[in-house]
This record gives C-alpha cells, sequence and structure tokens, in this order.
C-alpha cells in the first residue's frame, strides 16, 4: 500500500508531457522509414500507431519509475524513512478512530441529556399533577363532610327527644370524656413537673385536670354537635374553659391590695395561667375533633335505630 502511495505521485506527472508531445509531434514507422503524421493526413491507420506508441511509452516510464522507486526502498538508509511512514499511518488511523468514537461519545451524551431534560420535565408534571389531585381530594373529603352534616343536621333538626338513643348518647359521652381527659393529663405534664414538688402534689393536680378534662370532652360533644366545621365553635370551647379555670386558680388564696405592683403582678399570673390552660384544653379539642372525623366518636344526637 505505502509502495503504491508512492508510485502515485513519481508516476503521474511525467505522462502529461508525454501525451503533449505525442499530440504535437507524432512519429510513426512504415515500411522500414520513419514517416512524420500530419493533421488531417495519414488515415485511420497512422493513428492506431501513435496511439500504441503512446501506450508503449506511458507503460515504460511506469515500469521505469517502479523499478527506481523499489531500488531506493531496497536501501537501507530508506527503510527508517519507510517505516516511520507507516508509522504515521498507523497514528492517523488511530486518531481518526479515537475522533470516531469520541464524537459518536459526544452525540450520546446529547442524547443522554435529552432524555434526562424530559424526564425530570414529566416529573415535575407528574408532581404537579399529584399535588393538584391530593387538593381536589381534599375539597372533595371536604365537600362531602359538610354535605353529610347539612344532611345530617336537616333530619335532626325537628327530632324529638324520644327519638334519641340514649344509650348510645351515654356510651359516646363516655368516650368522649376519657379521650378528652386522658389527652389533657398528658398535656399538663410539663406544666406539673415544673410547679409540683412531691408525688402526691403531683398526683392532686393532675386528677383535678383528669376531670375538668373529661367535663370538658362532655360539653365539647353537645356544644360542637354536627357544625364539625365551625372553627370558631370549636375553638372557643377550650378558650373559654380555660379563661374559667385559670381565673378560679388566680382567686384562690389570694389577698388582694390596691397598688399598682399588686395589680401587675395579679394581672401576670393571671395571663399565665390562662396560657396553662389553654395547652391543656387545647389539645383536648383537637383529639375530640379528629376522633369525630375519623368516625371513632359520634357527634351529638344519635337516631334511635
Amino acid at each position: 500500500m505505502q509502495r503504491a502511495a508512492l508510485l502515485r505521485p513519481l508516476a503521474a506527472p511525467p505522462l502529461h508531457p508525454v501525451s503533449l508531445l505525442a499530440a504535437r509531434r507524432r512519429r510513426c514507422v512504415h515500411g522500414g522509414a520513419r514517416v512524420r503524421s500530419v493533421p488531417g493526413e495519414g488515415g485511420s491507420g497512422l493513428g492506431g500507431v501513435g496511439a500504441e506508441g503512446d501506450a508503449d511509452a506511458a507503460s515504460w516510464l511506469s515500469s521505469a519509475v517502479g523499478e527506481k522507486v523499489d531500488e531506493l526502498l531496497r536501501r537501507e538508509e530508506n527503510r527508517a524513512l519507510l517505516e516511520g511512514v507507516e508509522d504515521a499511518e498507523r497514528r492517523v488511523e488511530r486518531a481518526r478512530a479515537a475522533l470516531a468514537d469520541i464524537e459518536r461519545q459526544e452525540a450520546a451524551a446529547r442524547l443522554a441529556r435529552e432524555e434526562v431534560r424530559r424526564l425530570e420535565k414529566r416529573r415535575d408534571e407528574i408532581a404537579e399533577s399529584q399535588r393538584e389531585l391530593l387538593q381536589a381530594r381534599e375539597m372533595i373529603d371536604e365537600a362531602q363532610r359538610s354535605l353529610s352534616s347539612s344532611l345530617e343536621e336537616g333530619s335532626f333538626g325537628d327530632m324529638s327527644s324520644g327519638n334519641i338513643d340514649e344509650d348510645s348518647e351515654r356510651l359516646e359521652s363516655v368516650k368522649a370524656a376519657t379521650v378528652s381527659s386522658i389527652v389533657g393529663v398528658l398535656s399538663n405534664l410539663p406544666i406539673s413537673f415544673y410547679e409540683v414538688q412531691d408525688l402526691p402534689q403531683l398526683l392532686l393536680q393532675s386528677s383535678i385536670v383528669f376531670i375538668s378534662c373529661a367535663l370538658f370532652g362532655v360539653t365539647f360533644r353537645y356544644a360542637v354537635r354536627r357544625d364539625l366545621d365551625n372553627i370558631q365553635l370549636k375553638t372557643g370551647a377550650p378558650a373559654a374553659f380555660a379563661f374559667v379555670r385559670g381565673l378560679a386558680l388566680l382567686e384562690s388564696g389570694r389577698t388582694l391590695e390596691l397598688s399598682t405592683d399588686t395589680l401587675i403582678s395579679v394581672a401576670l399570673d393571671g395571663a399565665v395561667s390562662v396560657v396553662e390552660n389553654i395547652f391543656i384544653f387545647l389539645p383536648a379539642a383537637i383529639a375530640l375533633d379528629y376522633c369525630f372525623k375519623m368516625r371513632f366518636l359520634s357527634p351529638f344526637p344519635i337516631r334511635k335505630q
């Protein structure tokens, strides 16, 4: 392959002068005599002889050049040059292969990036759709609860006391009192640990909170009835119990003096007591509302079956 590549640049140029010389001046031998060929004369026979002469000259020149190139390549001092040319060709081939591989990798990387962007866009669309579905589901659940509450209020609005299932009402009141008292006592434990000094005082305060929260649970159930979406009613009931109990605790065992310092101290103690009781009754109200929505508790009233 290398020898043919070297022969092409060496053999091609000499052919053109020979062809031009043959075109300008053609000499043919006919019957042992040299004949000058003139354009337009001599006929087709002389033209065929000239073409054969050109072909013989080109063949002889190509063979001569090939022999010369072979002689040059067989020389010891030119072998290193030939090996260098072969190494250069191999390096060029390897470079071309590496370049083609890099181009293929870049094309694959572009396709991968486009696929990743498409998948990320699809993921964002799916997440947005899921959020919209969740919002729609929450709205549907809220509408269903409101509709059921409205229907139940309409059906229980004209109910007489004889149509109420008293046994079920007592059971639901006990359940509401139990849930409210347990959650209230648990909510009061951090406050009790901070205020009490011994175990009997802790038991006494926890028992008072237990009874207060039990009464709150029963009252909350009868106050809210089936108006479960009335946020003002559900927050007003624990706030009222917190104010009453907080101010009652403030009143017990304190003598009031008409002085600025005493009034400020009483106001601060009353505010702290009310806030403490809000942290007791508000979690109980949240637990009761959750039980109503989860159908663990039934709101008042309950119709006889």
